[in-house]
């Protein structure tokens, strides 16, 4: 275990307990500072990591990546994805109606007035909720940013079903928006729809997208692969979930078992799925189709 992986791991698990790296330090008896300097994998010592995944209310095993990884907050989850695609040269990704890497500002800039709106409903923890919401932004800001430098293959299926329920309701599905906000979300949605029409009739290199008809996944997932190792995540948090609740608990893992067994259903689903602009003709059909429902 590399000491760099362990400082990014304590970063995620950081953020996902929702404490301040003050109060850790505090309670670790240690400075702020030799607590950033752990994260960005200075050394740190066996009895400081108990420590540590006992604060954090983790296996020591988790924080060393060794086993598997949970959480059950946006804000870690992400940042974990995050540092996998720092270093992946391909990323297979099944079941989420959007490829966040690839999405346009607009669907950024959808998801902050979303985040805008649901802190404010928190009442007298507004600015706790704002300033976490940013937080949340900025991890995804970052892996966008990430992968435009780096620019991983990236290979991506979406069932029929999902597109569907997308441009019904828009982006930000499990958010309180209001009505105004609601058919924006709704326009950004058929947008992006249309964005990834246009990738399958144009099959830029790097990009490879696909529909399932029949199929759909019963399970949201990426496989991160980079020169060491494939890692596993099991994501239940699409890109514009709400940071604010916990809906579920995402897994990550690089046990040889997990991947492969993902990456075999992976290859089924993807040699059964539409390619190309047979695709592209499908996915512009149910756009055209939910247009006419919504009017």
């Amino acid at each position: 275990m590399r000491l760099n992986e362990i400082g990014q791991q304590l970063r995620a698990f950081r953020l996902e307990s929702g404490l301040r790296a003050e109060e850790i330090a505090a309670r670790l008896g240690v400075s702020r500072a030799a607590l950033y300097r752990y994260e960005k994998g200075e050394v740190i010592k066996l009895d400081t990591v108990q420590r540590l995944a006992e604060l954090l209310k983790i296996s020591p095993l988790s924080l060393l990546g060794i086993g598997v990884e949970y959480y059950n907050r946006t804000i870690g989850f992400f940042e974990r994805l995050r540092q996998l695609e720092e270093s992946a040269d391909q990323i297979l990704q099944i079941s989420d109606p959007f490829c966040y890497l690839v999405t346009s500002d607009a669907y950024d800039e959808l998801v902050a007035r979303a985040y805008t709106e649901l802190a404010e409903l928190a009442g007298p923890e507004r600015a706790t909720q704002r300033s976490l919401g940013e937080q949340v932004l900025e991890i995804m800001l970052s892996r966008k940013r990430t992968y435009q430098h780096r620019r991983p293959g990236i290979i991506a299926m979406v069932s029929e079903a999902q597109i569907e329920r997308v441009l019904k309701v828009g982006v930000g599905e499990g958010m309180p928006l209001s009505d105004e906000l609601r058919r924006s979300a709704r326009r950004v949605a058929s947008e992006e729809m249309g964005r990834i029409a246009d990738l399958l009739d144009s099959e830029p290199m790097g990009l490879q997208f696909s529909v399932l008809g029949a199929i759909e996944p019963s399970s949201h997932c990426a496989i991160m692969r980079d020169r060491d190792r494939a890692t596993l995540a099991i994501n239940p948090f699409r890109a514009d979930s709400s940071y604010a609740s916990a809906t579920g608990v995402a897994m990550v893992t690089s046990a040889p078992e997990a991947v492969s067994s993902h990456q075999r259903v992976a290859e089924q689903m993807w040699r059964a799925s539409a390619k190309g602009p047979n695709a592209a003709r499908r996915v512009r059909e149910i756009i055209a189709q939910q247009g006419l429902a919504m009017n």
